[in-house]
């Protein structure tokens, strides 16, 4: 034994070939902590007083390599002083360079998911082998930083400034058939024979058959490009990168620059430089989003799976109505496993469901993420029914009919007289109350929420809706089928709306109220869309479905009376009036043709200026707001309402709360949430924001808490 920590140690075989193997004591999982840092620096210390070590083989005894740096410790990194930051980069730099410097070989036997740092450890050894099912990748502008340990000095060196670009602006997790044809692995084998070819590259070194001092001066030289080819190549790179990445996320352009100044350096000058780099993007406030946001998702999902513990798993699902929603949970539910029954009263309605789960399955094997085998078997798991006939089977049901209280109740019942005492009964719906719904069932502690956002096999969310009888079993098994599902479940407590709708309907607000003002409903979407929304609120209606969109908007003004409610008719009511229902009639605030790729396109419509007209208040002279009063008018009613929702406990958490809206309604990742939005521009300063606009209503008056917070320099994430 050469070295015996908690994180790794290091044996040596009789043939003087060395192991170093990576296993964290106390988690499921290895990662950089500092912990395992140090632990590495004092192996490496170790090796090289080692006397015959021929070779090192870096491994891991958990079915993972390393999935990166511990952001939970790490975070405090970014509050440190510049000099004290470059300090801490400086010395991990100097570990993977020792690693580096060797005097043997070195092979990374990558196992299973090696990112971020992980990845960077593979990159400082001389050779790398993948297993197949193995992902590699530098993920960290996903964060709001770069690679700091080495990753945009050794990789454009590997594999080229182009590939390198796409690797580390893109922040992909990379299948090792890609590894390879880039170039950033040596070798591709299955998982059982990764330690084994390591093995074999080394001997070949020993044998002189690989010169792996070559390769290394070769990889530590500087890049040569002439004048042209540097500014050609990065030129290309800037333009590709800098429209995917847009002005909100500044990372993966910062990276750029730093490449582009590293690769004409020594390694010794280039890691200096990616320091340097990596500082400052540190310390800008969307790292600091984005750092936030990705610890807000460890914590969702671990209270997820607390919710979920000791939950019987689903092993029979249904669901009741084939349409858009229906279709799109039967495909998720079969497509991750679970066989599902679809039951619709009509069969054309089952042939169109089954036509789209069929559409989503060979678009699976188009990519190459599913076989025609695997395809076939997992459509042949959705059993189209007219009847309930094999419903005594289920073990839970989601029901997913028309947003109608009463026809929603009528099914319920109905259903409830074909399943097992012990099933589960879940409603699909968007805002009625699960509380009012139960009414209408004998065992009421055994139904709940389960609201799927469309599209379902694209939307993350699941809220999963506590109504006052639902019980926890209930509640347990509903979450566990959602992670079941491969989505992100948030239990939240029964109210009109529950959290992402009554929070998306006060924004909604904001923009009729400017309607009614007079205000152009093409440059607000425009102004919130630079601000950072994938569409602005004209346009998402418009996708909602202006019909729902109503329905909604009459939940939610009777139950919030006080603040929800509108005088007269807006342009939401007018356009439900004329049966301009959005992009499922091709006509809503704008008209809707099929681009080349069979998509919607918005066009804009004339029309539509004569029809809202009528909805505009006469005394309406707001066509020309401000880029700022357009914002603060959208945004200000929407963070007032999610903080209700934590106040009055509709959510558990300002986590969940931020979670809710990133993954439920496109809100900009970029701020974090709007709890964390609040926290950055300080509840002073939103409050008397927010002062400026009261006069428009209980909307734009903050909680008496908020004041109470701000006076006290509060925040909702506490440092």
């Amino acid at each position: 034994m050469i070295y015996d920590g908690q994180a790794l140690k290091v044996t040596k075989e009789a043939d003087g070939v060395a192991t170093l193997t990576l296993d964290l004591a106390g988690d499921s999982v290895n990662k950089f902590n500092s912990l395992t840092l140090n632990e590495l620096a004092e192996a490496v210390d170790s090796l090289k007083q080692e006397p015959d070590v021929k070779g090192l083989i870096i491994n891991s005894a958990k079915d993972v390599f390393v999935v990166g740096a511990d952001i939970t410790e790490f975070v405090n990194w970014f509050k440190l002083s510049d000099e004290e930051l470059s300090d801490k980069l400086r010395d991990a730099h100097q570990i993977f360079s020792d690693i580096s410097n060797l005097p043997f070989p070195t092979v990374a036997a990558i196992n299973g998911i090696a990112l971020g740092g992980g990845m960077e450890l593979c990159l400082a050894c001389d050779y790398r082998v993948m297993a197949q099912k193995a992902k590699i990748g530098l993920p960290e502008t996903q964060l709001g930083i770069y690679p700091g340990w080495g990753g945009t000095v050794r990789l454009p060196r590997l594999i080229g400034v182009d590939n390198a670009c796409e690797w580390i602006c893109g922040g992909a997790q990379k299948r090792s058939e890609d590894a390879l044809k880039d170039g950033a692995v040596d070798a591709v084998v299955p998982v059982e024979k990764v330690v084994t070819s390591a093995r074999h590259l080394i001997q070949h070194v020993i044998d002189g058959k690989l010169d792996v001092m070559a390769r290394r001066e070769e990889l530590r030289a500087p890049m040569v490009f002439s004048p042209i080819e540097k500014m050609m190549v990065f030129e290309s790179v800037r333009g590709v990168v800098g429209a995917k990445a847009g002005k909100h996320y500044p990372a993966p352009m910062a990276a750029i620059k730093t490449m582009e100044k590293n690769v004409s350096q020594t390694i010794e000058k280039a890691c200096e430089t990616e320091i340097k780099g990596f500082v400052k993007v540190a310390k800008t406030p969307v790292a600091k989003s984005l750092v936030n946001l990705f610890l807000n998702d460890q914590y969702v999902k671990k209270a997820a799976g607390t919710f979920s513990k000791g939950a019987d798993p689903v092993k029979q699902a249904a669901v009741l109505g084939a349409g858009i929603m229906g279709g799109g949970v039967a495909y998720q539910s079969a497509s991750k496993g679970t066989p599902i029954i679809m039951k619709d009263i009509r069969s054309e309605a089952l042939d169109l469901g089954l036509s789209e789960a069929n559409k989503l399955f060979g678009k699976q094997v188009e990519r190459g993420r599913l076989t025609n085998e695997k395809s076939m078997k997992a459509l042949n798991s959705i059993v189209p029914a007219l009847s309930y006939g094999e419903f005594e089977g289920v073990d839970l049901v989601v029901e997913a009919v028309v947003e109608n209280v009463n026809v929603k109740k009528s099914v319920l019942a109905e259903t409830e007289n074909h399943i097992r005492d012990d099933a589960v009964l879940a409603s699909n719906t968007s805002t009625i109350s699960i509380t009012e719904l139960s009414k209408a069932l004998k065992r009421p502690e055994n139904f709940c929420g389960m609201h799927f956002f469309n599209p379902v096999h694209r939307m993350p969310l699941v809220e999963v809706i506590r109504g006052e009888k639902s019980s926890d079993e209930a509640v347990a098994k509903t979450v566990a089928y959602a992670q079941a599902m491969g989505k992100t479940p948030i239990v939240v407590n029964d109210c009109p709306g529950f959290l992402v709708n009554r929070v998306l309907f006060p924004y909604f607000a904001g923009f009729s109220l400017m309607m009614k003002e007079g205000a152009d409903f093409q440059k607000i979407d425009k102004v919130m869309e630079r601000f950072g929304w994938p569409m602005g609120p004209a346009y998402l209606i418009d996708v909602v479905g202006i019909d729902t969109a109503y329905h909604a908007d009459q939940v939610m003004a009777d139950g919030f009376p006080d603040r929800m409610t509108h005088d007269g008719k807006n342009a939401i009511d007018k356009l439900f009036e004329v049966e301009r229902f959005g992009q499922k009639n091709e006509k809503g605030f704008y008209r809707y043709e099929q681009d080349r790729k069979g998509k919607p396109k918005k066009i804009y419509d004339p029309e539509i200026t004569t029809l809202l007209a009528e909805t505009v208040d006469a005394a309406g002279t707001n066509g020309e707001l401000s880029d700022e009063d357009i914002i603060a008018r959208m945004m200000i009613p929407l963070c007032i309402e999610t903080v209700r929702c934590v106040e009055e406990g509709i959510v558990s958490s300002p986590a969940e709360a931020d979670m809710g809206l990133i993954y439920g309604i496109g809100f900009p990742p970029y701020l974090g949430g709007a709890l964390h939005y609040l926290d950055q521009m300080g509840l002073k300063a939103f409050c008397d924001l927010a002062d400026k606009y009261s006069h428009l209503g209980k909307l734009y008056q903050p909680t008496a808490r908020m004041r109470e917070m701000a006076d006290n320099n509060e925040t909702y994430f506490q440092a």
